[in-house]
């Protein structure tokens, strides 16, 4: 059932305790402004969100006698992390005090309480289930890792998934690999040419936040990938298997290898989907990947904009360019291309944006959009990337929805389509 009203909004007490003031309506942020969010926006918190409180931040609310907006005094903000397969449409708001830390890299929707429930602002933009948590099995996954570890005792990539992704960070993909199903990780490169700000896997010293997890340092064999990814192909259900993952660098750096592993998978199978997810930063590489047999692509970017694109980026030897003629190729092939679009409320639905994600669309034939939740600090990527003034926006949904309009075949989602969906039924509620 619909929301009558705004939810109230949330405030921690410090020592993990989270309550509601019934003075205060919850607002939302977008860009550097806080406002009232459409109550037809907010949805029931879904399962696998979290709650954060927000250190040296006081909450936005509206005065629910008044109407006039004031800040939250009882404690700190908070905010939510919504679960893979939701996109946010607003930020939390909150004034930061000077001395506030800067905040670790999670998304910080905007959350609410109203009769007895957690409300976000979000919609829910892929029917896939790859990703809820009721659907691991520790038992299975553990079983699977000892089965794997056996199977493969001389594979440095398998120790990896096994020991530092599924294990150490419990990473949904790997989890997944290991309960023998969907989407398999293959994390190839140690080295990067991006110096992305909000980098989950590498962060300078001189930061204030650390990265969230370890990167990748080795260098796979085209060997040790295909020892594994046969098999995975051969037999998981919706087979899929991707290089670039969140704890290395960028694949395309390590294309040689790929295009050898690739070249000596399909010896052995013609069953699943190849893909690589990347920063689209050597189209020659893309190329060769394409002609070797890569099925599917996804490109990563804050924006369709370069001049928002590169000061979040600081890429090495290429530029945004490049990425456009990337996605240009796999098209060419025949080949899926997404992008990883990171999604900001108040920036993302600027009409400058929108102008420029529609002509991306465009030149590229791009065949889908994976509504990405940007996992940072809202102020501190702002400063970082200089932007003062965000422009006119239009609220992400309604963006969503002229985009939908305009191009009708163009598909939206969280995750990478297996070659199943991608042919047949692209809706399906396929992993159930």
């Amino acid at each position: 059932m619909p929301l009558q009203q705004s939810p109230y909004i949330l405030y921690s007490d410090g020592e993990g305790n989270i309550f509601e003031d019934t003075s205060l309506y919850v607002t939302g942020r977008s860009g550097w402004d806080a406002m009232s969010v459409p109550v037809d926006e907010w949805i029931v918190l879904p399962e696998g969100g979290n709650l954060y409180e927000l250190p040296g931040r006081r909450g936005i609310g509206i005065d629910v006698q008044t109407g006039e907006m004031r800040l939250c005094e009882k404690g700190w903000a908070v905010a939510a992390f919504i679960p893979p397969a939701h996109t946010g449409l607003y930020m939390a708001a909150y004034e930061t005090a000077p001395d506030a830390p800067t905040l670790p890299l999670f998304c910080y929707t905007a959350a609410g309480w109203f009769d007895d429930k957690f409300y976000v602002p979000a919609v829910r933009i892929e029917k896939d289930i790859r990703q809820e948590c009721e659907g691991f099995d520790d038992e299975k996954i553990q079983q699977g890792v000892h089965t794997f570890l056996t199977a493969y005792p001389h594979n440095r990539l398998v120790k990896h998934l096994a020991e530092n992704c599924c294990n150490t960070y419990t990473c949904p993909a790997a989890r997944n690999y290991f309960m023998g199903r969907w989407e398999c990780p293959v994390p190839s490169s140690p080295a990067c040419n991006a110096n992305c700000i909000g980098c989950i896997s590498f962060q300078p010293q001189e930061e204030t936040i650390i990265s969230t997890q370890d990167r990748l340092t080795f260098k796979p064999t085209a060997a040790e990938i295909v020892e594994f990814t046969v098999p995975h192909l051969e037999t998981a259900p919706f087979p899929l298997i991707s290089f670039g993952q969140g704890c290395e660098g960028e694949p395309l750096l390590m294309w040689e290898t790929i295009r050898e592993a690739i070249i000596e998978i399909r010896k052995h199978t013609l069953k699943g989907s190849i893909n690589i997810n990347t920063n689209g930063s050597k189209p020659a590489a893309v190329k060769a990947l394409c002609e070797a047999g890569l099925n599917s692509m996804r490109v990563s970017t804050n924006s369709a904009r370069e001049k928002i694109y590169t000061p979040y980026y600081r890429p090495n030897n290429y530029q945004f360019s490049d990425l456009i003629e990337s996605l240009k190729i796999v098209r060419s092939f025949g080949g899926w291309t997404s992008i990883n679009y990171f999604v900001f409320p108040g920036m993302t639905d600027s009409i400058e944006e929108y102008e420029a994600l529609r002509k991306l669309i465009i030149d590229t034939d791009l065949c889908m959009i994976q509504w990405r939740n940007f996992n940072i600090d809202p102020d501190w990527y702002l400063g970082k990337i200089g932007a003062t003034d965000t422009g006119e926006c239009m609220g992400v949904k309604q963006m969503m929805e002229l985009i939908r309009e305009e191009f009708p075949t163009l598909k939206f989602g969280y995750f990478n389509p297996s070659s199943e969906r991608i042919k047949g039924n692209f809706e399906a509620d396929f992993a159930h």
